[in-house]
């Protein structure tokens, strides 16, 4: 298969909100270069990672963004997929009315210079668009692969792609993860913060339920910190392939794996519902959750931009959810929140 591969090269402060946008036009994929995040992981006291002299000097100053859409018969595909959502209309406030839809070259690449102009009314955006190319399936896969180390997500937790031969602690908790195509390598501020939470909350016989798993990046965490049993959602059929690949491969096949979204969840006693995903879903069904908490229940949401803080918080507090903690890590918040 052959991908459209677009590259972006913009500011820290514009980073986010290009990604956001991508992905709210239906990329297939989105790999980040950032050389202030490298910059943190190996300063960082606890870091695994090693640079030559001059490395981290080397890198500059500019985030660079390849955003890759699945090319048909000379056409781009844009918005949500049919054939890997169980309800495509769903998630429309997501794509907006971008659904399995079918552009030309030319207008595909017009539609993201026009959505990049409107970042840059309100943020640096730097270069902005830079390049578009063709590549391959194969070209794609060890492209992300060369930027993807080791790395360390909280206290006890340690993110290691399946290729790289690292040793650690014994008393490190590692998740081998390749995420695929589908969200959650951990190195976004949401996956870590969600991981900082579930290891202070974690118990032996924890019922835990993923919302947006994704990569399966926090069920697997939560089940290696020591969860009971552990319920996996995406409304992505391929994310939920590529998570129940790296349940398996983490010794964690146990975990439940399915597509769908929160009404279809197995269960409804479960002591921790996580949600890492954007801040307008979160508020949707946010009304909804209590339904599947257990008496003395935690609801972990996160994948909240700090600018619609506020909207999250209203919709917790209608439907009866106190904010007990507040994570903020850059722009972007967590919490854990109980019922009154």
């Amino acid at each position: 298969m052959q991908w459209l591969e677009i590259t972006i090269t913009t500011t820290e402060d514009a980073s986010d909100a290009i990604c956001e946008m991508l992905a709210q036009m239906g990329a297939d994929g989105i790999a980040v270069s950032d050389p202030w995040e490298i910059k943190r992981i190996i300063d960082a006291p606890d870091s695994l990672a090693y640079a030559d002299d001059g490395y981290v000097d080397s890198l500059g100053t500019d985030v660079v963004i390849k955003s890759y859409f699945a090319e048909f018969d000379g056409n781009i595909r844009l918005g949500a997929k049919s054939e890997e959502y169980e309800n495509p209309v769903g998630v429309g406030m997501i794509y907006g009315n971008f659904t399995d839809k079918l552009v030309s070259h030319d207008e595909a690449l017009k539609l993201i210079k026009e959505r990049i102009k409107d970042i840059a009314q309100f943020l640096d955006v730097g270069q902005g668009f830079s390049d578009w190319k063709y590549v391959q399936d194969a070209d794609w896969e060890n492209e992300w692969k060369k930027d993807y180390k080791s790395f360390r997500i909280s206290d006890r937790v340690v993110i290691c792609p399946s290729w790289e031969d690292t040793k650690f602690d014994d008393s490190d908790v590692v998740v081998k993860l390749d995420p695929g195509s589908a969200f959650g390598t951990g190195t976004h501020e949401t996956t870590s913060m969600c991981s900082v939470i579930l290891d202070k909350l974690m118990k032996d016989d924890t019922k835990l339920l993923d919302l947006g798993t994704g990569s399966g990046i926090l069920a697997i965490i939560a089940k290696k910190l020591g969860a009971g049993e552990v319920e996996a959602i995406d409304i992505d059929k391929l994310a939920v392939d590529v998570a129940i690949d790296n349940c398996a491969y983490n010794g964690c096949p146990e975990i439940k794996c399915h597509p769908g979204e929160l009404k279809d969840a197995y269960d409804k006693d479960y002591d921790i519902v996580v949600a890492n995903i954007i801040a307008d879903v979160i508020a949707i069904i946010a009304k909804d959750v209590p339904s599947v908490l257990a008496p003395n229940g935690k609801f972990v949401c996160s994948g909240i931009i700090n600018t619609k803080k506020d909207r999250v918080e209203e919709a917790l507090k209608a439907a009866g959810f106190v904010i007990e903690e507040e994570y903020t890590k850059n722009d972007w918040m967590a919490y854990i929140c109980s019922l009154k």
